[in-house]
């Protein structure tokens, strides 16, 4: 008779034979990749002890899809292998939406090789192999791996080392004990095995065949210029044919909106090599775009009792000691300038100045709040692998403001700044959201870049949940993702194809007050420390230009739209008639242009609708005499014979009330 243990499944406890599996647990249930055993993913190999507590994970859940990709990762790495036996493996961890695998080959890969690797894969999937886990020492690793350099190093990064290693390296090795995963076809001999923490999923033939490689690109290993230049497929997988499919269609639906292509077709920036990655010039009409939303903003923080401040560009290295942000962000700075011994570096935050100036005279509680908001350009050395048009640059333009309030005063102006943040978002026309409150790492080996005390984090903490929670948006935990100087709420924007975008932040800061002296004059004649509240409503204009691009495609609101009005005459007779027209929109600060050139009349209307303009104001004979214009439409329909008087209402009226058309 077998021996029986007791599990808690889904907060029931059953009593099952020893050496029963996860996977014993949910055979019924093929929806089931992966368990969650005591906190921890395990495969459903995995062989459960007495008291186990149980959770099943299924591959539509984020865990789920991670282990679906991570397992067709090894796939592709096994394909590969197959293909070019002398190809050295690297890394492949599952990322958003997919996976990758880094490779050391003789050759980079084309399109023609990722279509091979996909028909190897598909047969590596079908013949059904097991992911069989195996536990390893570091001798027997380093024997059994002497052919694989890259994960020869990984085993001596192991246990905590691997801090500085790619993302994903630490998928691939875990903590103090080795395992490898074994690939086993149906007659259980070993075919192919990496090493790798897991979990992974019983058989490949749960993949299916909903996988594609997507592209290839080159990856310096371990993502440092330093190291050798891999090759890296990126691929991805989904639980169907059906969410594949969903997946491609709103990758090419991004294609279309892809802000660097539309940029470029509305003459609104470009990206010289003369400059270098990441620096971006606006054109006149992105500076018109810039300068409207800049205007905007400006008004709105003034409206909400900011102050307007400017701060240079360049300080003393002394003042980002100061500040505290030096040993963490000077990987992230430009290389510093030697001016008469001193070290100046191009500033990649605006918040020290601002303390600057809080520090120039006396203040009293009877000052606070006191808000300071300023457009201030900071410099971030972004690896050029990362740099991506507007969204990721290294010269960017931040909307930083910051309140210096009392204790007391905290909670109440972290909820005028969400209220203000949401406010701005939804003018923008972004109005799906949720909030992320990011904490310090509690526990984890990342715990000691933390800075203050734990009854300060404890503080903050509460106080930006409590007005998060207060709000009745979802909110999302995100532990050890705060700033070194304190926790932070952002939001999370959703675009119109869904994608989500970190836009505004809110962070409570406890520590620069502190570095900086800051005080003010309490009630009872006490000096007093205020605290510090970091906001940004766009964060990067740039990147929120960007953001915005692709969330309308091009078709900007009006009020935001470069240029607002294309008037297209019938013909040559009729400019003047248009140009009237445009004087009188004008006179309203409506942007109006009147095509005077020599293209032939449809060539006019297709580059008004090309140009994105919300309103193409057409004139001919029967509309010069009777007073009238025809409206054009961005979906291309029409409407004849409005009055001039009404057209010039219509328009002033979308775009003082900021309608989308």
């Amino acid at each position: 008779m077998s021996t029986q243990i007791t599990v808690s499944v889904a907060g029931s406890e059953r009593a099952v034979d020893q050496g029963t599996t996860a996977g014993d647990l949910f055979a019924d249930d093929r929806q089931v990749v992966v368990a969650r055993v005591g906190g921890e993913l395990r495969d459903l190999h995995h062989e459960l002890v007495d008291g186990d507590v149980v959770e099943p994970v299924l591959v539509t859940e984020p865990d789920g899809l991670d282990v679906l990709r991570h397992s067709c990762a090894h796939v592709l790495a096994q394909a590969v292998q197959q293909t070019w036996p002398d190809a050295r493996l690297g890394i492949g961890p599952p990322v958003r939406d997919g996976f990758y695998y880094d490779f050391d080959v003789a050759e980079p890969f084309t399109p023609d090789d990722l279509k091979r690797l996909e028909k190897t894969m598909q047969r590596i999937i079908n013949s059904g192999q097991t992911f069989a886990r195996r536990e390893v020492d570091d001798e027997a690793a380093r024997e059994e791996l002497a052919a694989e350099p890259y994960k020869l190093e990984l085993i001596g990064l192991k246990g905590g080392a691997s801090e500085d290693a790619a993302e994903g390296a630490s998928v691939e090795v875990g903590g103090s004990q080795l395992t490898i995963y074994d690939n086993l076809d149906r007659t259980g001999e070993t075919v192919w095995g990496d090493l790798c923490r897991g979990p992974h999923l019983p058989s490949t033939k749960i993949i299916g065949n909903a996988f594609k490689l997507m592209r290839s690109a080159a990856a310096y290993w371990r993502g440092s210029e330093k190291n050798p230049q891999l090759q890296r497929i990126y691929g991805t997988a989904w639980p169907s044919k059906d969410e594949l499919k969903a997946y491609l269609d709103r990758l090419a639906e991004a294609e279309k909106r892809d802000h660097r292509r539309l940029g470029a077709e509305m003459d609104l920036y470009s990206f010289p090599e003369e400059l270098g990655a990441g620096l971006p010039v606006f054109h006149p009409k992105g500076g018109v775009l810039k300068r409207v939303m800049e205007d905007y903003l400006r008004q709105r923080h003034i409206d909400e009792g900011f102050e307007y401040v400017g701060t240079p560009h360049v300080a003393k290295e002394g003042l980002f000691h100061t500040s505290g942000h030096l040993p963490y962000y000077e990987d992230t700075m430009f290389p510093p300038m030697e001016e008469d011994g001193q070290r100046y570096f191009l500033k990649a935050m605006n918040c020290p100045m601002h303390n600057l100036i809080y520090r120039s005279q006396q203040r009293s509680y009877r000052d606070l709040p006191l808000r300071l908001f300023e457009f201030g350009h900071v410099y971030r050395y972004e690896k050029s692998g990362v740099v991506h048009g507007l969204t990721r640059v290294r010269g960017l333009e931040m909307d930083d403001s910051h309140s210096y309030v009392t204790r007391e005063q905290a909670p109440g102006e972290i909820r005028h700044l969400l209220t203000f943040v949401l406010g701005v978002l939804r003018d923008f026309g972004l109005d799906d959201f949720y909030l992320e409150l990011s904490t310090r790492d509690e526990v984890g080996e990342k715990k000691d870049k933390f800075i203050g005390t734990d009854e300060q984090w404890a503080e903050a903490t509460a106080v930006l949940e409590e007005v998060a929670r207060d709000s009745g948006l979802e909110l999302v935990p995100d532990p050890g993702g705060a700033a070194f100087y304190g926790p932070k709420i952002s939001v999370q924007a959703r675009d119109a194809i869904g994608r989500t975008w970190q836009m505004s932040t809110v962070q409570y800061d406890f520590n620069q007050p502190e570095r900086f002296g800051l005080e003010y004059s309490a009630a009872d004649g006490s000096r007093q420390q205020p605290v510090m509240i970091h906001s940004a409503k766009l964060g990067s204009v740039e990147r929120f230009m960007g953001v915005l691009i692709e969330h309308y495609a091009g078709q900007l609101p009006p009020w935001l739209a470069p240029v607002q009005v294309v008037g297209v005459p019938v013909a040559e007779d009729f400019y003047g008639y248009l140009d009237d027209v445009a004087g009188r929109l004008r006179e309203h600060g409506i942007r109006v242009e009147v095509d005077h050139g020599d293209d032939r009349f449809p060539k006019k209307i297709r580059n008004a609708s090309r140009s994105k303009a919300p309103f193409i104001l057409i004139a001919g004979g029967e509309d010069a005499e009777a007073g009238a214009v025809s409206f054009r439409f961005r979906d291309g329909s029409q409407e004849n014979a409005v009055p001039v008087d009404e057209a010039v209402q219509r328009i002033v009226t979308a775009v003082r009330d900021r309608v989308q058309v």
